[in-house]
C-alpha cells in the first residue's frame, strides 16, 4: 500500500512538472521530416520574439504571426540557409526587435547608455551649481562698485 501511494505521488509530480512547462505552439503540420532541420528550427524559434505577444518566443506563441514566422524559418532552412542567414533574413524583414536577445551594436549601446550619461551629466551640474552657491560665485563676478553698494545694503539692515 505504501509503494502504491509513493508511486501515485511520483506520477502526480511528473504530470505537474510537465503541466508547468511552457507549451510549444508548433503545430504538427509545421514539423519538418528531417529531425536535424527540425532541431535547428526549434533552436532558432526560441531566439525569435513573437511580434504580437512580445514576451514569448515564436516557438511558444499561438499567434498567427508567430506561426507564419515558424513556417518562414522552416522554409529558409529547407532552402539551405544557415542559422545566421535565417536570423539575418528575419531581422532584415521585421527589424531587430524580433530578436529576444538583441545584438550588441553602437546604436543599442547608445540606447541603453543614454540614461546613465544623462544621470552623470545631471549630477555633475548639480554638484557644480551647489559648490558655486556655497563659495559665493555670484558675488565674485560683481564689479568693485557693485560690491560696495551690496555691502551698504547689507549693513543698513543691521
Amino acid at each position: 500500500m505504501r509503494r502504491l501511494i509513493i508511486g501515485v505521488l511520483v506520477a502526480a509530480s511528473g504530470v505537474l512538472h510537465l503541466a508547468l512547462q511552457p507549451a510549444a505552439a508548433v503545430q504538427p503540420d509545421e514539423i519538418l521530416d528531417d529531425p536535424v532541420l527540425e532541431a535547428r528550427a526549434r533552436e532558432l524559434s526560441t531566439e525569435l520574439r513573437c511580434m504580437v505577444c512580445q514576451n514569448q518566443s515564436i516557438d511558444d506563441s499561438d499567434a498567427e504571426l508567430a506561426r507564419d514566422l515558424r513556417v518562414l524559418v522552416r522554409d529558409r532552412l529547407k532552402a539551405g540557409d544557415s542559422n545566421e542567414e535565417v536570423i539575418a533574413y528575419v531581422v532584415d524583414r521585421y527589424g531587430e526587435f524580433v530578436l529576444l536577445k538583441p545584438r550588441f551594436s553602437y546604436r543599442n549601446a547608445l540606447l541603453w547608455g543614454t540614461p546613465v550619461i544623462l544621470l552623470v551629466v545631471g549630477g555633475v551640474l548639480i554638484v557644480t551649481s551647489a559648490r558655486r552657491r556655497m563659495t559665493g560665485g555670484a558675488v565674485s563676478s560683481l564689479s568693485a562698485e557693485e560690491k560696495k553698494r551690496l555691502d551698504q545694503i547689507l549693513n543698513e539692515g543691521e
